[in-house]
């Protein structure tokens, strides 16, 4: 997970932040979700929601790999994503505005969860969902 590459196409993300999504990922593999929801916590104290911004961004771009071109009009092929959970629902629609390239969008959906109480939540989800796309892409 240290491979530079595994965070394509992420562009003035400060290093701290690849280093923490890093350590959020490695805990999401050995199935720590205290530890994940310990790392987001230990990120907000020190930069803020922006920087847990950063992490999921980079943790969208892993999810999303290197192989599928930013900034097109891509669709949110979901069945069924009106009645999943909030944050998977989230997690669907911030992973879309990555691969779209539409950072308002992503920026909008961080600041609805924060509203919401779900962002810790969501988070999580997007940990996990980052892991079982790279645990899936490895089979």
């Amino acid at each position: 997970m240290t491979d530079p590459r595994t965070f394509s196409h992420v562009t003035d993300i400060p290093q701290h932040a690849l280093d923490d999504a890093t350590q959020v990922l490695h805990c999401a593999l050995s199935g720590d979700s205290d530890a994940v929801v310990g790392t987001f916590d230990a990120v907000v104290d020190r930069s803020g929601v922006v920087g847990a911004y950063d992490v999921a961004w980079c943790l969208a771009a892993t999810m999303v790999g290197q192989n599928v071109p930013r900034g097109g009009a891509w669709t949110l092929d979901f069945p069924g994503i009106d009645d999943a959970r909030y944050d998977k629902r989230w997690v669907a629609r911030f992973v879309s505005a990555y691969v779209n390239g539409d950072i308002p969008t992503g920026e909008a959906l961080f600041g609805a969860a924060i509203a919401d109480g779900q962002l810790p939540d969501c988070l999580l989800a997007l940990a996990g969902s980052t892991v079982a796309t790279l645990r899936h892409r490895a089979a």
